[in-house]
């Protein structure tokens, strides 16, 4: 009898990182400190500007806290979580933490982002339907995902979203790609080994979360060693951050 083949994954390919602003566009607090944080303390570490705008505040993510309790605390724990690997700027648009909407709403406002903060990569994190073929997407990270891609070029037309030029936000048309953390489709990957330790840092600074949430996804050195020294083995490092590139231009 015969062992099934096996494949051996696909290498990936080093980010492009000749850029100097990115702006992360994520549905939750802690969507970037699982698994993009280092590679944010990485480019900030480089001198690169990164602004975090967060779709909700995450306050329907802990059973046991009130969602308007909730809400300070998350806010203030991704705050302390961004400034660890060198963010300094954290925005929340206030969309519904559980039931947020693909649509209109959300793509103006993440319009708005881009043609405020003019970066040349906007970061988010996967938003196909699920994490490899096996678990199933949650749907605020389809639906913020998917909103990230089209309010990149939302922000670049004239046409859509008129109201924003009334507002003083002139068009940007300088988005190159979207990055989407995480993805099963990732092709590219950043190496984060010098950073690593930062990664988990920023992600256990999500204390009250944690505590919360419980399980493997609470062990946060755990957790990032095994998603990092997967994506580091395809790319030859030691530790990496995988990511779908998605061109703009």
């Amino acid at each position: 009898m015969t062992s099934p083949q096996q494949t051996t994954p696909v290498p990936f390919q080093p980010l492009d990182e000749d850029w100097q602003t990115a702006l992360a566009v994520v549905a939750h607090p802690d969507d970037m400190e699982y698994g993009a944080a280092a590679a944010v303390a990485r480019w900030t570490a480089q001198g690169k500007r990164v602004v975090y705008v967060m779709a909700t505040s995450g306050e329907a993510g802990i059973d046991g806290m009130d969602p308007e309790r909730c809400r300070t605390v998350r806010e203030r724990e991704q705050i302390e979580s961004a400034a660890l690997v060198g963010v300094d700027v954290v925005e929340f648009l206030g969309h519904p933490d559980g039931v947020v909407e693909y649509g209109l709403p959300l793509r103006r406002d993440i319009a708005r982002a881009v043609r405020r903060h003019r970066p040349e990569i906007v970061i988010t994190t996967n938003f196909r339907d699920t994490y490899g073929g096996v678990f199933p997407n949650q749907a605020d990270h389809i639906a913020v995902g998917r909103a990230t891609l089209d309010g990149a070029r939302d922000a670049g037309n004239r046409w859509v979203f008129q109201e924003l030029v009334a507002e003083g936000y002139e068009p940007w048309n300088g988005v190159r790609q979207v990055w989407a953390a995480a993805s099963p489709d990732a092709r590219h990957a950043v190496d984060t080994t010098d950073h690593f330790h930062l990664g988990v840092a920023s992600l256990k600074a999500h204390k009250a979360y944690l505590e919360g949430l419980g399980g493997e996804m609470a062990d946060a050195h755990g957790f990032l060693e095994t998603t990092g020294r997967a994506a580091g083995e395809r790319l030859g490092v030691r530790y990496a951050s995988s990511f779908e590139v998605l061109p703009l231009r």
